[in-house]
């Protein structure tokens, strides 16, 4: 800076511009560049510049930036990777700017923040990797309640596929979650997208009880229609980790804050999943929606239930009766009030001793010496897969 002042100064003294090149050992243009940047600008004119190009050729044009954040308007629970996806339907791959570059304009707008850097847990066995076509598993659970604006209670019941992340149902129940209230729910999901294999859920009422097995009212039923029984661990919702997934952002969504009445909050219900079954993009089927992978199941849902499969001809059968029990030489033997009304079968295992089945699960042991039933601890993966 202060020999472009010397050299300007010079200059204004009558020295000519060649003499002052040679002395500086600077070309003419570069004096000439000096000069007429202090004649046009003052002292100031003589300070460095910025070498940046003033349009960068890869820069992103505003038409893009705009799609980008009216997108984003439209969809505000959505992230960069999920309206890059969407943008690239709307301008085309070719012209579709980078993940980061989509990253880059929500921050810029506020419209997003950095991720915080999480430390994660020591990773367990993934229960759900056996779920590699749709209708292998179901997962259900309710979706913690809440109150609509209007003080009505609601009680989310959701059930997904766990191979496409299809969303199969989301009814809000007003309070009542037992087994008459559930039952038609499951029924009309069953008309519409026949049976899966498996249903997982957690150990809580209506699909489990503390009973025998683990049996509840709802479990006997999906066994009766050749559906397996899977439950989490209790205290793992990690093990039903996708559908918890779903659960965070359907609050987010729909409850965050809760509707005004309990038919509004329904109407976001259905809402949600319509968008989240045909719109929106999941990264763990590539971008694709689920209504792009699901396909409902061939085995269509019976209107009478099937006729219990018969068991071994070794095997001892009793009918349980109106107060859960089962007539052993004569005697009561409390067996489940969930299994009232439906055959169980006692196989032989030692002198006097049985092992009791329902259907292909077992049960538990009987001894009939003491007229005493044991269930098992808990329902095991090994036995639910056979």
């Amino acid at each position: 800076m202060s020999e472009r002042l010397k050299l300007v100064a010079e200059y204004l003294d009558g020295v000519g511009v060649s003499e002052l090149a040679k002395g500086y050992g600077l070309s003419r243009k570069t004096v000439y560049k000096w000069i007429d940047r202090y004649e046009e600008q003052g002292i100031d004119g003589l300070g460095d510049r910025s070498r940046s190009a003033l349009h960068h050729p890869n820069a992103l044009c505003v038409e893009v930036e705009q799609h980008i954040l009216t997108l984003k308007e439209s969809k505000p629970l959505w992230g960069a990777p999920k309206l890059r996806c969407k943008l690239m339907e709307i301008i085309g791959e070719e012209r579709c700017p980078a993940e980061s570059t989509v990253s880059e304009v929500l921050r810029r707008h506020g419209l997003s923040q950095r991720p915080k850097r999480r430390r994660h847990a020591v990773p367990s066995e993934a229960p759900l990797s056996h779920c590699l076509d749709n209708n292998r598993v179901w997962c259900t659970d309710f979706k913690g309640w809440f109150r609509t604006r209007d003080g009505s209670k609601c009680t989310p019941l959701t059930v997904s596929d766990g191979f496409s992340r299809y969303l199969l149902c989301c009814q809000g129940l007003n309070g009542h979650t037992g087994w008459t209230t559930v039952r038609p729910v499951f029924i009309e999901v069953f008309r519409r997208y026949g049976l899966p294999e498996a249903i997982r859920s957690d150990n809580g009422p209506p699909f489990a009880s503390v009973g025998l097995g683990g049996l509840s009212a709802l479990s006997v039923w999906w066994l009766r229609l050749g559906i397996r029984v899977e439950r989490i661990e209790p205290g793992c919702p990690q093990q039903n980790g996708r559908h918890e997934r779903m659960h965070r952002t359907l609050k987010e969504a729909t409850a965050n804050p809760p509707r005004a009445t309990f038919k509004l909050q329904q109407r976001a219900f259905d809402e949600f999943r319509g968008e989240y079954n045909d719109e929106r993009p999941h990264e763990a089927l590539g971008q694709k929606p689920p209504a792009s992978i699901y396909r409902p199941s061939v085995k269509t849902y019976p209107e009478r239930l099937p006729a219990q499969p018969g068991y071994p001809r070794e095997w001892q059968t009793r009918m349980v009766r109106g107060a859960g029990q089962m007539k052993w030489n004569g005697k009561d033997v409390q067996v489940s009030m969930a299994l009232v009304g439906q055959e169980i079968g006692l196989k032989p295992t030692d002198d006097g001793k049985w092992a009791l089945f329902f259907e292909t699960l077992p049960l538990g042991s009987f001894d009939e010496r003491t007229c005493k039933v044991e269930g098992v601890k808990r329902l095991r993966q090994s036995d639910e897969n056979g």
